[in-house]
């Protein structure tokens, strides 16, 4: 399996390596160097939201709330930012990912212990917590005259180049990839996904994981949603609208199964990276919008597929524990 994902791996970085080099023959200023910092740079709030999801998914979930949580926790700490401007820049961060761990609790309890299909949950709280915006905020938009200087220098930073952002988004990657790979709790996330009822034989807790990672994808999703409204200088209801299903096509892109139980953090950041490309070098090519859509929707199906034709060969990645707890349940 270890074998499987890394040639996978590999061969997403090869297609978007390739991908480069043949959109740099068309316009060659794409791949100079300010404008590979600047793809990085904004593929980075992408690739920490698909981390999030990418643990979700692992446990046979879903959460299409995800960008209507950074809304509501960007619009409110952007509002806090408006009536108190002097604050330090960890007030506003950490107002957001509070209220992002809030949202992740509600996703997360009502799937473990309301037993509510995932899908049904979140698409009713992705409703609710749009509707929240416009309640809190009056339907008005904060804009960056009024969020203070402080609430907005921050993702500008750079250092060696890159932006905040980037490095943010890279010490998320490795505490996601320590957990997942480091702890038995994260392990326990390919158990749940790869096979429910040997992991439960192996004392593995599904409600308990279900409410760890919903929670986790939330405070990430309020982490994000102070790092979309500082960069962007605006907040109002209709922020990354539609755009969990773009983190949910950088999963998928990236080796993510659906089914549960597949995935890694490599991956899912080739994933991300490949469709902050496609988004940066579309309009580069002069693709009318239609087209990018069209373009974009073409390769989600075609990693689909991709995945589908992988299950039917048996690809699942599950424990060597619950392996044996699966045959001692026969």
């Amino acid at each position: 399996m270890s074998a499987i994902l890394k040639h996978r791996e590999a061969a997403l970085a090869a297609i978007i390596l390739a991908m480069v080099a043949a959109i740099g023959a068309y316009a060659p200023a794409f791949i100079s160097i300010p404008n590979i910092v600047r793809v990085l740079n904004d593929t980075s709030i992408l690739a920490m939201l698909a981390l999030a999801q990418m643990m979700v998914i692992l446990t046979r979930g879903i959460d299409l709330s995800t960008a209507s949580a950074l809304a509501l926790a960007g619009m409110i700490s952007a509002s806090l930012a408006q009536y108190h401007p002097d604050l330090p820049v960890i007030a506003y961060i950490g107002l957001a990912i509070a209220v992002g761990i809030l949202l992740g609790l509600i996703n997360g309890g009502l799937i473990a212990i309301l037993g509510i299909p995932p899908i049904v949950v979140t698409l009713g709280t992705l409703a609710v917590y749009r509707g929240m915006i416009v309640v809190y905020g009056g339907g008005n938009q904060v804009n960056a005259s009024e969020m203070g200087d402080t609430f907005q220098s921050f993702p500008k930073l750079t250092l060696f180049g890159f932006s905040t952002l980037f490095w943010i988004m890279l010490a998320v990657a490795l505490a996601v990839w320590l957990f997942l790979t480091m702890t038995r709790t994260g392990r326990g996330l390919y158990a749940v996904g790869g096979n429910p009822v040997a992991a439960r034989y192996c004392g593995i807790s599904l409600p308990r994981l279900e409410i760890l990672v919903y929670t986790i994808a939330g405070a990430i999703s309020g982490l994000c949603g102070y790092l979309w409204v500082s960069r962007y200088g605006v907040a109002y209801s209709e922020i990354a609208s539609g755009y969990e299903l773009t983190v949910i096509a950088a999963c998928v892109i990236g080796g993510v199964s659906i089914a549960g139980g597949v995935g890694t953090v490599a991956g899912t950041l080739l994933g991300a990276l490949f469709l902050g490309v496609i988004v940066n070098a579309l309009p580069v090519m002069q693709v009318t919008p239609f087209w990018q859509m069209a373009i974009s929707g073409a390769v989600i199906l075609a990693a689909v597929v991709v995945n589908a034709r992988a299950e039917k060969r048996g690809v699942k990645l599950i424990l060597p524990e619950a392996r044996r707890a699966a045959g001692a349940a026969k």
